[in-house]
C-alpha cells in the first residue's frame, strides 16, 4: 500500500482526519454536477467525484439539476447555464484562456469552478481539491487564477534506447517499442500529475537529439503520445537535430541559408502537423558541447533559429533555442560566452522564437548568480531553464529542496530597468511586454515506482510546476502545500519538515560548494568531488579551471581585473560583484580569488570560514537526520524508512565532500582545521582514487 502511496505522488486524497472540518466539507458538497461533454470535461467530473469520495470517506456522484443545493458545479464558462454566467462575468474577463475562476454561490449552498477552456476548469477542478487536501475553508470562496507564464514544459533527456541522461529514477518511461499501440497508464498519470501543477507541455527526448525521433517510425508513436495528454492540456515537443536533414534527409548540407535545406523542414514540419495538430515546436541544442549546428556553415543562432521558426510559423509553432553554449576554442571565461554569442542578437529572432537560457552561466550548480543575459535583451522572449533532476545535487539520493534555489534566482534583481526589475518580471513579460513566455524544467522522473527516485523528489517537480504558473510564490507556501498533500496535515509534521525542506538547499551548498566554489564534482558523471581533476582535454572541463586554488588564495576572478564578467551585468549589480568588500560572500569565490587570510564578515579567514561552512553541510544533514527521526508517528513505515536511509546515504557523502575538499584545498593554504571541524579519517590519496565508471545518469 505504500509503495502504491509513492506513485500517487500529492494527488493522495487521503481521507480529512480533522472530524469538525470533514464535517463542514460533508455538510457543503453532496453532489457535482457538470455541463459539456468533452473528453476534458469527462477527466475533470471523474477526478472530482473520485477525489472528493475518497476526501470525503463517502461516496459523490452526478447530480443532473444544477440547481441543488450543496453541489459543485464544473464547465466551460460558455456552456454555463444564463444565470451561472451571470454571476461571473466580471471574474471572467480578468483571465486567460487557462486561468479560471473558483466561487461560492447562494450562500455557500454551491461552488462555481469555471473558465473559458475546458483545460481551465480542469485546473480549477485540481486546485479546488487542493484546498480540500490542506484543509481549507471552502466557504465563501471567491478566487480567480490564471498562469502567469504560457509556456510550462519539461525537458525530458530521454534517448530512444530508453535511457535518461541525468537520470536518476531508473529508465525512461516512454516505451518506444511497444508504442504507439500499447498505451501505458503511467502516461496517463504522468499527464494526470502535470495538469495538476498547471504544465501544459513536454519535449519527449533528449537536447543530445538522436535525428531517428523526425522519423515516420517515431512520428507515430510521438502522436499516440500527443493524443494521449491532449486532453490534459499537454503539448507534445520535440528536440530537433541540427544536423537531421543530412542524416535521415540524405542532403549534402543543414546550412540554414540552403533552399533545399529550408524546404526540408518546411516538409517535415507540415509532416508532424498532419499527425499532431496542435504540436508546439522544436527545442534546439545547437553549436554547443559538440552538438551541430549553424555555426559549422558560418552563420549564426538567429540564422538557425529563424529557419526553423518560419517553418513553424504557418501552424502556430515554436522554437525554444537553448543559450548554453560553450566552444573549446574560445579561451574567455566559460561563463562569459552564451552572453556574448547571443546578446548582440537582441531583436534579430523571429516573434515565434524563445531563447532558453539556464539559470546560471555555468551548469546548474548548487548555487549560481543569476545568468547576466537576463535583463540584457529586453527586445526577444527569454525563457528560463531550472534543472529539477539533480544532477549536481547529490543525485535521487540527496534531498534538497529546489523551489528555495529556483525563488532564489526569480527574485534576483538584474536592474536592467532599476530597482525592481526582477528575473521573475522578465520571464513572464511583464517587464519587456513579450506574447511568448516560457519556463522549462529538466525532468527528474523515470520508471521508479515513486517516479524520482527519492520520495522528497517529487516535491522538486511539483513546485516546478507552480512557480511556472507564478513565478512570485514563495518556496515556503509550495513546500507546505507538498507535505499536507503528500504525508500529512498535522501541524507537529507539517512544521519542523518544512524548516527542514527549506534549509535542505543551503546544507548542499555548504557541504560541496560554500562561499561560491562551483564545478568541483568529479567529472564526466558528476558524483562527489573532484576538485583535482586537471588532465582532461578541455580546460573548462576541469575543476581547477573554476576554483583556481593555489599558495595565494581560492576562487576565480571575474571582477574588472580578471576576467571582467561582471561587465556583463547592470551596472548596479556590477558594482557590487567587483568590490570585494561588497560582494555577497555566498557568491565571493564565484567573481574573486580571495587570500586564504582574507577577513570575512564574521572576522573568520576565509580558510576557518570554507572549513567552518564544510562542517556546517554536514551538520545541518545531521539535523535533517534527527528532524526526520522524530516524524515516524505521522508516516507510513515504507516512506519513513526510505527516508531515513537516503539521508543516511546523504550525511556519509556530505562528510566525503567535506574531507576530500578541504584535504585537497589544505595543501595550498597550508593551514590547519580550525576547532569544531572534524579532522578526515582518510587521506587525500584514498579521495583521488576513488573511481565511478557506473554511475547512473551519465551516458
Amino acid at each position: 500500500m505504500s509503495a502504491q502511496k509513492d506513485y500517487k505522488l500529492w494527488l493522495q486524497y487521503n481521507k480529512v482526519e480533522d472530524a469538525t472540518i470533514l464535517n463542514s466539507y460533508r455538510s457543503t458538497i453532496k453532489g457535482v454536477h457538470a455541463f459539456g461533454n468533452s473528453e476534458t470535461i469527462a477527466i475533470a467530473t471523474k477526478e472530482i467525484e473520485q477525489g472528493l469520495s475518497s476526501l470525503l470517506g463517502q461516496e459523490i456522484h452526478k447530480i443532473n439539476n444544477e440547481n441543488s443545493a450543496n453541489i459543485i458545479v464544473i464547465g466551460k464558462t460558455s456552456e454555463l447555464s444564463a444565470e451561472l454566467q451571470q454571476n461571473i462575468q466580471k471574474d471572467i474577463r480578468i483571465i486567460n484562456n487557462e486561468g479560471y475562476v473558483i466561487k461560492t454561490l447562494n450562500n455557500n449552498k454551491q461552488v462555481l469552478i469555471t473558465g473559458k477552456t475546458d483545460v481551465a476548469v480542469l485546473y480549477g477542478v485540481f486546485h479546488f481539491l487542493r484546498l480540500l487536501q490542506t484543509n481549507q475553508s471552502i466557504s465563501n470562496l471567491a478566487i480567480t487564477d490564471a498562469p502567469k507564464i504560457n509556456v510550462r514544459i519539461l525537458n525530458h533527456w530521454d534517448n530512444l534506447n530508453e535511457t535518461v541522461e541525468r537520470g536518476y529514477a531508473g529508465s525512461s518511461i516512454w516505451n518506444w517499442q511497444k508504442l504507439p499501440d500499447f498505451i501505458d497508464q503511467r502516461y496517463i498519470d504522468y499527464a494526470r500529475a502535470n495538469a495538476s501543477i498547471g504544465i501544459n507541455g513536454t519535449v519527449l527526448n533528449n537536447v543530445n537529439a538522436n535525428a531517428l525521433i523526425l522519423t515516420p517510425q517515431y512520428f507515430e508513436k510521438v502522436t499516440a503520445l500527443a493524443n494521449t495528454f491532449r486532453p490534459y492540456g499537454i503539448k507534445v515537443y520535440l528536440t530537433a537535430r541540427f544536423s537531421a536533414p543530412i542524416e535521415i534527409g540524405k542532403l549534402k548540407t543543414a546550412d540554414p541559408y540552403d533552399p533545399e535545406v529550408q524546404k526540408w523542414w518546411k516538409d517535415k514540419t507540415a509532416e508532424i502537423y498532419k499527425s499532431i495538430p496542435d504540436f508546439g515546436g522544436f527545442l534546439v541544442k545547437a553549436n554547443s558541447e559538440g552538438q551541430p549546428g549553424p555555426q559549422n556553415y558560418g552563420r549564426n543562432h538567429v540564422d538557425g533559429a529563424n529557419m526553423l521558426a518560419d517553418a513553424l510559423a504557418p501552424f502556430g509553432g515554436i522554437v525554444m533555442w537553448r543559450a548554453f553554449v560553450y566552444s573549446e576554442h574560445n579561451t574567455d571565461d566559460r561563463a562569459k560566452q552564451a552572453y556574448s554569442e547571443f546578446v548582440p542578437y537582441d531583436g534579430k529572432f523571429r516573434d515565434n522564437v524563445i531563447v532558453q537560457v539556464k539559470n546560471g552561466a555555468i551548469d546548474f550548480q548548487p548555487r549560481e548568480p543569476f545568468h547576466p543575459m537576463f535583463g540584457a535583451m529586453p527586445k526577444t522572449p527569454l525563457m528560463m531553464e531550472f534543472q529539477i533532476t539533480q544532477e549536481y545535487l547529490g543525485f535521487s539520493t540527496h534531498l534538497v529542496f529546489l523551489p528555495k534555489l529556483f525563488q532564489e534566482v526569480l527574485q534576483s534583481d538584474t536592474y536592467s530597468k532599476g530597482k525592481g526589475s526582477t528575473v521573475a518580471k522578465i520571464i513572464d513579460g511583464s517587464l519587456d511586454p513579450h506574447k511568448l513566455t516560457g519556463m522549462a524544467g529538466v525532468a527528474n522522473i523515470g520508471s521508479d515506482i515513486n517516479w524520482c527516485g527519492h520520495p522528497f523528489a517529487q516535491a522538486n517537480w511539483y513546485g516546478f510546476g507552480r512557480l511556472a504558473w507564478n513565478p512570485n510564490l514563495d518556496s515556503k507556501t509550495i513546500a507546505e502545500e507538498w507535505l499536507r498533500m503528500t504525508f500529512s496535515n498535522n501541524e507537529k509534521f507539517v512544521q519542523p519538515v518544512q524548516e527542514m525542506m527549506i534549509d535542505s538547499r543551503e546544507a548542499v551548498v555548504n557541504y560541496m560548494t560554500p562561499l561560491g566554489l562551483h564545478h568541483i564534482m568529479d567529472t564526466g558523471h558528476h558524483y562527489g568531488p573532484g576538485p583535482w581533476v586537471s588532465n582532461l582535454s578541455r580546460p573548462e572541463w576541469n575543476p581547477v579551471y573554476y576554483h583556481k586554488a593555489d599558495k595565494n588564495g581560492i576562487g576565480f576572478d571575474r571582477s574588472s581585473t580578471g576576467s571582467n564578467a561582471t561587465a556583463q551585468y547592470a551596472p548596479e549589480i556590477a558594482k557590487e560583484f567587483n568590490d570585494i568588500a561588497k560582494c555577497p560572500e555566498k557568491d565571493l569565490l564565484w567573481f574573486h580569488h580571495v587570500s586564504w587570510d582574507y577577513k570575512l564578515k564574521n572576522g573568520a579567514t576565509l580558510w576557518d570560514g570554507l572549513a567552518q561552512k564544510y562542517q556546517e553541510g554536514v551538520n545541518q544533514v545531521g539535523n535533517m537526520q534527527s528532524t526526520w527521526g522524530k516524524m515516524k508517528p505521522y508516516v507510513d513505515e515504507q516512506r519513513f524508512h526510505e527516508v531515513e536511509m537516503l539521508l543516511n546515504i546523504q550525511h556519509k557523502e556530505a562528510k566525503w565532500w567535506r574531507d576530500a575538499c578541504l584535504l585537497y584545498f589544505q595543501q595550498f593554504s597550508g593551514k590547519e582545521l580550525p576547532n569544531g571541524v572534524e579532522k578526515p579519517t582518510q587521506t587525500l590519496e584514498y579521495f583521488e582514487s576513488l573511481k565511478f565508471p557506473f554511475a547512473p545518469g551519465n551516458n
